[in-house]
């Protein structure tokens, strides 16, 4: 470990209190269906025959399941028994009966019981009162809960290079998304999110809600792209995996509070890893992927959604990344060229951070690399879910100070933080 990098006592934790309300859909198993009655409409049918005394007694149950974790539970159940109208198309449906219907058909998920980590960083779009030198950033960080499924959240803050960060309080409560499918979309994994009910960043959670995505979304890099014409846009590249395939999908926001998830098509986007760069290259959009599982490839394309072909630009030079080499985000641009921190995993399938630089006219080029690692597991990065490894998704440059969000151990998120002066020195 270098001692040009400054470790904060900042650490992000999982919080097995967090949670939110997200579809519960029993089915019937192989063998047992019944077509002509499915599960759903079976206990749909039970629950209309509840009388006033059993329906009173499970709204009251409900409320004290979720009403104290939960600011807006009667609009979240009555949108999840909409949902269920196939089912429920009987007229005469009281306010009460929609409610427990909806309560039988959700479920509490604890998205970050087992794991908080892998964060992405970027600028906020309010640079309003902060303090001299001061810079406010948003976060997304993965969590993991029940049943291995990674989910994403999102944290704020202020960093003062060279003083401070402070992350803002997490709200108590977790809102889930209104879904709905994007029109014209093929694939029904393309979707439209809606956080109407949500009051701060924190509060909004993508869990997995089309096929592709059904055991997590995985490793969220978001990057703040500034178009050719000045408009911004939030992008984050994300791996969605169903459980038994892997693909690159695509997140697209401006405010926070409404989402586009679609899927990335072309020869290059079945793998992990994709990262976009910040702004076009000559005209062209540009994305760094990791498809082959060992090195670092350019891709240029004119469609943002489609990638074909690519060009291997930075492969495992040193000991501690001769298994594989990855990025940890989007490219980062300072005078220099593109600051690129990336991943490398050596012996005993130890994750390390070090960094490279590529030429900012021709990012294919790389111009120079550091010399040993910026970060490397030591005793305390040791013992987790997955021992022995830091890695990040994302950082940022403020001046010129680099803020270094990381896991630790596939457990918790921490930061760092490297005068970029004196990580281009560290470089040949």
């Amino acid at each position: 470990m270098t001692d040009i990098v400054r470790h904060l006592s900042i650490t992000l934790r999982p919080d097995a209190s967090r949670t939110v309300i997200r579809p519960f859909s029993p089915s019937d198993p192989a063998g047992f269906a019944v077509p002509s009655h499915p599960r759903a409409q079976r206990i749909v049918d039970r629950l209309l025959k509840l009388d006033e005394r059993w329906l009173h007694l499970g709204l009251e149950r409900t409320t004290a399941i979720l009403g104290e974790r939960h600011r807006d539970m009667e609009t979240i159940l009555i949108r999840r028994f909409h949902e269920m109208e196939g089912l429920c198309s009987r007229d005469g449906i009281s306010h009460a009966q929609q409610l427990i219907i909806g309560g039988f058909f959700s479920e509490e998920y604890s998205f970050e019981a087992a794991a908080l980590f892998n964060p992405s960083i970027v600028t906020h779009w309010d640079q309003s009162n902060l303090p001299e030198g001061g810079i406010r950033f948003l976060m997304s960080l993965r969590g993991i809960g029940e049943g291995h499924v990674s989910s994403v959240t999102f944290r704020t803050g202020i960093w003062v290079p060279g003083e401070r960060v402070e992350v803002d309080p997490v709200s108590p409560y977790a809102v889930p998304p209104r879904m709905e499918h994007i029109e014209g979309e093929t694939d029904e994994s393309a979707i439209r999110l809606f956080f109407e009910e949500s009051q701060d960043l924190s509060e909004a959670v993508i869990f997995p809600m089309a096929p592709s995505q059904r055991q997590g979304i995985e490793d969220v890099r978001l990057v703040r792209f500034v178009d050719d014409d000045g408009k911004c846009t939030y992008y984050g590249t994300y791996t969605a995996y169903s459980g038994a395939d892997i693909r690159s999908e695509l997140l697209s926001t401006e405010d926070f509070r409404t989402f586009e998830m679609r899927p990335l098509l072309g020869d290059a986007a079945g793998g992990k890893g994709m990262a976009l760069f910040p702004r076009r290259i000559d005209g062209r959009y540009v994305m760094l992927s990791r498809h082959d599982n060992e090195n670092i490839w350019l891709l240029r394309s004119d469609d943002l959604h489609n990638w074909n072909g690519a060009e291997k630009i930075v492969t495992p030079f040193w000991p501690w990344e001769y298994v594989q080499i990855g990025n940890c985000g989007s490219p980062i641009e300072i005078d220099e060229g593109w600051l690129l921190i990336i991943h490398g995993v050596g012996l005993v399938r130890n994750y390390t951070i070090s960094a490279c630089l590529l030429d900012k006219d021709d990012p294919s080029k790389l111009l120079k690399r550091t010399r040993v690692p910026l970060l490397r597991p030591g005793p305390e990065d040791r013992d987790g879910y997955v021992p022995n490894v830091v890695y990040s998704c994302g950082a940022m440059v403020h001046g010129r100070s680099l803020l270094l969000p990381y896991g630790v151990a596939d457990n918790f998120a921490t930061f760092a933080t490297v005068s970029v002066d004196d990580l281009l020195a560290m470089m040949d």
